[in-house]
């Protein structure tokens, strides 16, 4: 078994040939968020991964194993829920009120900028519908944030380290609610 203890972000100040050349894996999001774990590169080769404990792998990363060779990681699909703004009623700012919601409940969350992606629950699925969100079920590559504070190797300071840090209050939107004077009909029939 081949042993990697390193990942380069992104394959950063490496040439693109060599990133291009290289064996590949393909992880899922529970996989890629573990320090420790075995797998098979394309070459067929049994890799052994040992990377730093709170390491993310993300899609695009490349490892370096122990004889110096690179394996570019690709961020497998897998099932989860695509969220969009319902395109008769909704606006781009249900899908904040749906990030801040989903972010109370601490579920890891890929923002994009027109629909989120969360993995499959039905509960919250339901929520969200409840919400006017359109939710479908999809099977794509899943990437959520790593968080403001996460020790990441994609992210840079902004700040030095001594720099104060300051909370900025976030008040979320009055509920969507149906009613009298809502000027929008009631006939949903459409599948949120």
């Amino acid at each position: 078994m081949i042993q990697i203890s390193k990942c380069i972000a992104a394959g950063s100040g490496l040439a693109g040939v060599l990133v291009k050349r290289a064996a590949t894996v393909e992880l899922d999001w529970d996989v890629r968020q573990k320090s420790r774990f075995d797998v098979i590169d394309s070459s067929g080769r049994q890799l052994g991964i040992f990377l730093p404990r709170g390491t993310l792998v993300r899609g695009g990363d490349v490892l370096v194993a122990e004889d110096g060779s690179l394996v570019r990681v690709i961020a497998a699909p897998q099932p989860v829920l695509r969220i969009t703004a319902c395109s008769e009623h909704g606006s781009a700012f249900d899908l904040m009120r749906a990030a801040y919601h989903l972010g109370n409940r601490h579920v890891p969350i890929e923002l994009k900028p027109d629909h989120l992606k969360i993995e499959p629950d039905h509960v919250l699925a339901d929520m969200l519908r409840a919400m006017h969100l359109t939710v479908v079920a999809v099977t794509e590559a899943f990437e959520p944030e790593g968080g403001a504070y996460a020790h990441s190797t994609h992210g840079h300071e902004h700040a030095p380290a001594s720099a104060k840090r300051i909370a900025i209050p976030v008040v979320a939107a009055a509920p969507h609610v149906h009613g009298p004077g809502c000027n929008h009909g009631h006939d949903h029939g459409h599948s949120h």
